[in-house]
């Protein structure tokens, strides 16, 4: 809580949420305990009480009780989500101030796109609903950014109705979250969009490219696509060994090894010229292991013997090769662990009935995300790609004693703690060096 001090996060929610009553009072205080909840393991609003448990009392102020937080969070409008956007937004700018939680390094900076369906139970949460996966829950759609040296933030995020289409809303989202990537990565650092075939539309694309970033999307296998891939040349097909041999999600064998090839291609043609956009379809081809038994019921064809993935990028071929823009498209995966992430802490559950109150659970729980992130960057190497678990683990549920001595309080730690050296380096470069105790 000492880094969120330093990166504003009080005096931003101070600055830019103005929810009405008095409930809406001391925005910054509030926020920083929902925020402070989530850091230390809260995933409803009753568990951030763990905050005025045993002596935390004596270690933080103004700890509100979990009602109150409660009816706080239940006066917000949309209006006062998007307030919360754009502290989250500034937030992290702060910390990139604080903490190297973006490497500046030259290289291409990936903003991933992604949803995720968090299930609830019961009838009483507005807007949930059945989505893709045939769970009855609410959709969080999430931006993340993350560069060669640095693991992924949380730059943009909403919440739906849980039985959204997936590119819903991502127009706006994106471009939202280009421009917070804008602010965060030195000038001139290309950005690339990745998102699976669900967010393949003139809509989202576009948005992309008008903030100035590239896209490598996932296509959809329709006729036009298939038509196109079927004129690639015979010698123009790439060999390539994946790292680690594969699941197929359909056959359940295992791949090990696939062809890569690309197409000049021109996407959404049937939209007006203007929203025509120019790139590469780059094509990967895997064995079909169900090719021979299709043979034998007469079905030999193009599509029988091989498998195919295609994706369409507008990345420069001369600074990103076929095999590498592959490689590169591949990696959008590592979204999937940030949602995995999430739904391991804060975003366990959606607490509130009204919608409007989990939208900003939502962007609270992006906000705690992105401040243990920054805080486990600081302590070094080691836990710079832990997850959240992990880093709570090792540096916030620390057994600890408080003391009262000479009127000053005293925080007694674990001697041969496993994780003292991160934890003296977070709390040094944050706070000071801590005054070590001496025995007579």
């Amino acid at each position: 809580m000492g880094l969120a001090e330093k990166a504003g996060l009080r005096e931003l929610a101070d600055a830019h949420v103005r929810v009405p009553t008095d409930k809406g009072a001391n925005p910054g205080l509030k926020v920083s305990s929902l925020v402070g909840g989530m850091v230390a393991g809260a995933d409803s609003i009753d568990d951030v009480g763990v905050l005025r448990h045993g002596a935390m009392s004596r270690l933080f102020t103004a700890v509100y009780a979990p009602s109150t937080l409660g009816s706080f969070l239940r006066e917000f409008t949309f209006g006062h989500v998007r307030q919360l956007d754009a502290v989250a937004s500034r937030f992290l700018a702060g910390l990139a101030q604080v903490t190297p939680v973006v490497s500046t390094s030259a290289g291409v900076a990936m903003v991933d796109v992604d949803d995720t369906v968090i299930e609830v139970h019961g009838d009483q949460k507005q807007g949930a609903g059945y989505g893709y996966n045939k769970k009855h829950g609410l959709n969080a759609l999430l931006a993340t950014l993350a560069t060669a040296g640095s693991a992924p933030v949380i730059v943009a995020q909403r919440l739906r109705k849980g039985s959204t289409g997936s590119p819903r809303g991502a127009k706006r989202l994106v471009a939202d979250a280009v421009a917070t990537s804008r602010r965060l990565l030195a000038a001139g650092t290309p950005v690339v969009v990745r998102a699976d075939s669900a967010f393949y539309g003139a809509p989202t694309v576009n948005a992309a490219l008008t903030s100035g970033a590239g896209v490598s999307v996932t296509v959809k296998l329709d006729e036009r696509v298939k038509t196109v891939i079927s004129q690639i040349p015979d010698d123009a097909w790439t060999m390539i060994e994946y790292p680690r041999a594969v699941k197929d999600p359909d056959t359940g064998a295992w791949i090990s090894r696939a062809e890569v090839a690309e197409i000049p291609y021109t996407a959404f043609t049937s939209k007006p010229a203007a929203r025509h956009v120019a790139g590469r379809l780059v094509t990967r081809r895997v064995p079909d292991a169900n090719a021979d038994t299709r043979r034998k019921n007469g079905q030999d064809g193009l599509f029988d013997v091989w498998r195919f993935h295609a994706f369409f990028t507008t990345t420069d071929a001369t600074t990103m090769d076929t095999v590498a823009a592959d490689q590169f498209h591949r990696h959008h995966a590592i979204i999937e662990q940030v949602n995995a992430d999430m739904k391991n802490s804060a975003l366990a559950h959606l607490p509130s009935g009204k919608f409007t109150a989990n939208a900003a659970w939502l962007v609270l729980a992006v906000i705690a995300f992105n401040l243990t992130r920054s805080a486990a960057t600081l302590t070094g190497t080691t836990l710079a790609t832990a997850t959240t678990g992990t880093i709570r683990r090792k540096l916030v549920a620390i057994p600890a004693r408080i003391v009262s001595s000479a009127r000053q309080v005293h925080l007694r730690l674990p001697q041969d703690w496993p994780w003292e050296t991160p934890w003296t380096t977070l709390f040094t470069r944050i706070l000071g060096p801590p005054t070590m105790a001496t025995t007579p």
